[in-house]
C-alpha cells in the first residue's frame, strides 16, 4: 500500500510542532488597489496553528476552547486529513491523516454542527443505509446499532421521515447517529449542539456521556457553550492566536485567575458603590446599585462577606466558585493572564 501504518502508540492523538499555513493576498482599499492587487498582488503568510503539541489517550474527552478565527476548525481539518499541515507531524490512531487511508476514515468520525452528511430530500434511514455501504458495515451490526442508538436518543419512531421535514434538534440527533454508525475509536463534534434549545443541548450532552461511559470512545468537542464542556469535558484545551496556550483539568483552568469565590448580593436599596468594601473585588454592578457579583479570594470570603453583610442591607447572598464560562470571557480579555 502507498501509506503505511506508523509505529504504534499508546495516544490516540499525537501532534509535535503542528503547524499550518496559508497565503493570503492583501489589497489596498479602492480601484487603484484593486488594479494593484492584479499587476503586483502583496501576498502575505498567515500561521492558522503554530508549534502545536498535543497528547491524547484512548477513552479521553477533550474539550477545545478559542475564540472564533482562534485555530480550532483548522486543527480539527488536520487531525481529520481534510488538509495536510505546513510543518510538524501528526499522527492520529497510528496514521497520518492526510493521506485518509481507508483504514483511517472507518475508525473516525466528525460531526459539524452547521453542516450535514445526510441527504435532506430522503428518510433518515435511507441516508444510514448508504453510510453503512460507505463504511462496508455488516447487516446484523448495522441493525443492532441502528436501534441500540435509535433507543438512546429517542428517534426511533422518525427513521422513516425525510431529514428536511425535521426539527433542528432531531436532525442532530441523526447526524449523530450517522457518525457512529461504523462504532469509530476517535469522535470529533465541532459545534454539535449550535443553535439548539436548552433541552435539545442537554439532550445531546446526556447523550454522549452514556455513550462515552458504554463504548470509551476517544471525544473532541469544540463548542461555544460552557455548559457542554463543564457536563462532558475533564481536560480542557485553550487555543489562542494558532496556539496551545493551556492544557489541564477543568479545576485547574478555573484556578488560573487565582482561588476566587463567585459572590451575587442583592441589596434592600441602592448602595455606594465608592466604598472601599469594593476595591479589589471587580464589582459588577446591576441596575440602581441594588445587586452586585464580586470576585472574592478564598482564603479571605469569610472576613469580607462579613464585613459586607454588617455594612450593607443585603436581602440575598450566594456564593459559587468561579464558572468556567466567566473565567474563558476573562482569558479572552486578558491573554497576559495565561501561564507561560
Amino acid at each position: 500500500m502507498w501509506y503505511r501504518l506508523l509505529t504504534v502508540n499508546t495516544s490516540v492523538i499525537s501532534c509535535q510542532s503542528l503547524t499550518k499555513e496559508y497565503l493570503s493576498t492583501r489589497k489596498e482599499p479602492g480601484l487603484l488597489g484593486t488594479l494593484r492587487s492584479f499587476v503586483s498582488p502583496h501576498r502575505v503568510t498567515v500561521r492558522a496553528v503554530q508549534d502545536f503539541n498535543l497528547e491524547v489517550g484512548t477513552g479521553e474527552i477533550v474539550g477545545l476552547l478559542g475564540p472564533n478565527g482562534a485555530g480550532k476548525t483548522t486543527l480539527i481539518k488536520m487531525l481529520t486529513g481534510i488538509v495536510a499541515p505546513s510543518h510538524g507531524i501528526a499522527r492520529v490512531l497510528g496514521y497520518e491523516p492526510f493521506r485518509r487511508p481507508k483504514d483511517f476514515r472507518r475508525r473516525i468520525s466528525l460531526v459539524m454542527g452547521q453542516k450535514t452528511q445526510l441527504w435532506l430530500d430522503i428518510p433518515a434511514y435511507d441516508s444510514f443505509q448508504l453510510l453503512q455501504r460507505y463504511y462496508e458495515v455488516p447487516e446484523d451490526q448495522f441493525t443492532r446499532r441502528v436501534h441500540s442508538l435509535g433507543e438512546m436518543l429517542g428517534v426511533r419512531h422518525l427513521f422513516h421521515t425525510h431529514i428536511r421535514r425535521l426539527s433542528l434538534g432531531e436532525r442532530m440527533k441523526m447526524e449523530l447517529m450517522a457518525c457512529l454508525l461504523h462504532n469509530p475509536d476517535l469522535c470529533i463534534l465541532d459545534e454539535p449542539t449550535i443553535g439548539l434549545d436548552v433541552v435539545a443541548q442537554k439532550h445531546i450532552r446526556d447523550f454522549f456521556k452514556a455513550y462515552q461511559r458504554e463504548n470509551k470512545t476517544t471525544i473532541i468537542l469544540t463548542s461555544h457553550y460552557m455548559a457542554d464542556i463543564e457536563a462532558l469535558c475533564p481536560r480542557i484545551v485553550l487555543v489562542l492566536g494558532g496556539r496551545k496556550r493551556f492544557d489541564g483539568t477543568i479545576g485547574d483552568f478555573e484556578r488560573v485567575l487565582g482561588r476566587e469565590k463567585f459572590v451575587s448580593m442583592s441589596f434592600g436599596e441602592p448602595v455606594d458603590r465608592t466604598h472601599p468594601l469594593w476595591e479589589g473585588l471587580n464589582p459588577q454592578w446591576g441596575e440602581e446599585g441594588t445587586s452586585v457579583e464580586l470576585q472574592i479570594e478564598e482564603g479571605a470570603l469569610r472576613e469580607r462577606s462579613i464585613a459586607i453583610l454588617s455594612t450593607f442591607p443585603v436581602v440575598d447572598y450566594s456564593t459559587e466558585k468561579l464558572p468556567i464560562e466567566r473565567v474563558l470571557k476573562t482569558l479572552l480579555a486578558n491573554p497576559h493572564l495565561l501561564p507561560g
